[in-house]
């Protein structure tokens, strides 16, 4: 019996419900692009965005028949829809149940968190039998006239075999992974054999130029409905949730168009019909499906990871690592921080990875000494960036390097400290603002991709 994939389920949790990316699972609906095809199929150079239409050519006139568009809002929805929908890309995946992307993950939820995804769902079987094919679906959108197609890393992650829809088609297309960033959940597709004629990408915006309450419009499939759409506003643009592999805070945009199971990977336009972000998670009551409260991946993120996934050739695209386990002193109490005498904010290094590029930098973890604050008794957490199985009566190194700057920039909680290093290229090199034994220092650490050997331990880029 095939079931849908419940895609990354993430490790963060917030008030009243945790964070999940879905994959889809979809059948084109028969509907025909009447607006605007000539144009997305005009040649592009390999990787070139395709160009925005222009605002007035999705602005309708006022003529409202009855039982259609009655205003403004609606025919520019109508034609936003009509222009794109042949953009959308449906994914079907299969991969192995037992050392499958899902089948890990639910083993490591289960281990660190005494829970797993719910019963029946991300092993693609009722009795989750090893060595089983397990399937999932998601949802891409071409980015350009060469037939590149950008998805969730969570729809494709682990695929043994990836094929393709395009909408109002049951025509199948076998694809490739060209390329995947797993700490961006962002993946590069690209099908053989596609007709250059069913080719339509879609253009990319500027999420930067963004508002809060500008309209969005979210297509996907959810719940296995083919080709549905949800529209809303954006809701903010000051949200950062955990994303990716390594759960690393990262902006996104927040909205309340309708994001549900299917809508993964799909695309968030704006009334101009541009791209603005890939639908990847969603905040839920417990229930698993939409609370208003959904999010994208912005736009300028693919603009900027495009070019690299495009020269992929198959591969993962690397982010560096300090290599070092920290503390978020943000996240302890006053009382715990006076009592070790530690500063409000840093990031207290409680273990630096041998080879990592801090040891090559001479960074210090903290030692067992006797001097270290117990956190038993409930009275706090280490935070963010602690071990993430850390017991409640664990004793927290306080004599380690506290990392209190990157480049300049303070570090004020564990989140910017991983974001700094996220943001930055392997072989690229940062400098520490570093306090020890009471004395501050600057110490420069070369960055380069550094594999943790024991995933479940917590590092300075959240992997």
């Amino acid at each position: 019996m095939k079931r849908n994939l419940s895609l990354l389920a993430l490790s963060g949790a917030l008030a009243l419900g945790g964070f999940v990316g879905y994959g889809i699972n979809e059948r084109g609906a028969a509907q025909t692009a009447q607006t605007q095809a000539a144009q997305a199929q005009s040649a592009q150079a390999q990787g070139q965005m395709v160009q925005t239409l222009a605002q007035n050519a999705l602005a309708t006139s006022a003529t409202y028949d009855n039982g259609r568009a009655r205003t403004q809002s609606e025919a520019n929805t109508v034609d936003v829809v009509k222009a794109r929908q042949n953009g959308l890309v449906y994914i079907s995946v299969t991969e192995k149940a037992s050392g499958g992307a899902q089948a890990q993950l639910r083993d490591q939820l289960e281990r660190q968190f005494g829970f797993g995804l719910p019963d029946g769902l991300g092993d693609g079987q009722d009795g989750g039998a090893q060595g089983q094919q397990a399937t999932g679906t998601g949802s891409g959108f071409f980015v350009n006239a060469q037939g590149d197609i950008i998805t969730n890393n969570h729809v494709v992650e682990g695929a043994s075999d990836i094929t393709i829809r395009l909408h109002g088609s049951k025509q199948t297309y076998k694809a490739k992974v060209v390329a995947r960033a797993p700490d961006y959940d962002l993946a590069l597709i690209r099908a053989e054999g596609l007709p250059s004629g069913a080719i339509q990408p879609m253009p990319l915006g500027n999420s930067d130029q963004l508002d809060v309450g500008l309209k969005a419009v979210a297509m996907g499939a959810p719940f296995n409905l083919d080709f549905s759409v949800s529209e809303g506003i954006i809701s903010s643009l000051e949200r950062t949730v955990p994303v990716g592999t390594k759960g690393v805070s990262q902006k996104v945009i927040q909205t309340d168009a309708a994001i549900n199971p299917g809508n993964s990977g799909g695309p968030l336009l704006d009334s101009a019909g541009q791209v603005i972000g890939v639908n990847t998670q969603i905040l839920t009551g417990g229930a698993g499906q939409s609370a208003g409260v959904g999010f994208a991946i912005p736009v300028n993120t693919v603009k900027t990871l495009l070019p690299k996934l495009q020269a992929g050739k198959g591969g993962v695209l690397q982010t560096p690592s300090l290599g070092i386990q920290f503390t978020d002193l943000s996240g302890l109490t006053s009382e715990q921080r006076a009592q070790a005498k530690l500063p409000a904010t840093g990031a207290l290094v409680q273990e630096v990875l041998p080879n990592s590029p801090a040891a090559a930098a001479g960074l210090r973890g903290g030692t067992s000494d006797g001097t270290g604050l117990s956190l038993g008794g409930g009275t706090g957490t280490a935070g963010r960036g602690t071990s993430r199985g850390q017991a409640q009566n664990d004793v927290l190194k306080t004599n380690g390097d506290i990392i209190t700057a990157i480049d300049g920039q303070p570090v004020t909680e564990g989140g910017d400290l991983q974001r700094a290093i996220l943001g930055k290229q392997v072989g690229d090199s940062v400098r520490l603002t570093v306090q020890r034994a009471g004395q501050t220092r600057e110490v420069t650490v070369n960055l380069k991709a550094f594999a943790f050997p024991n995933a479940s331990t917590a590092q300075d880029d959240g992997q």
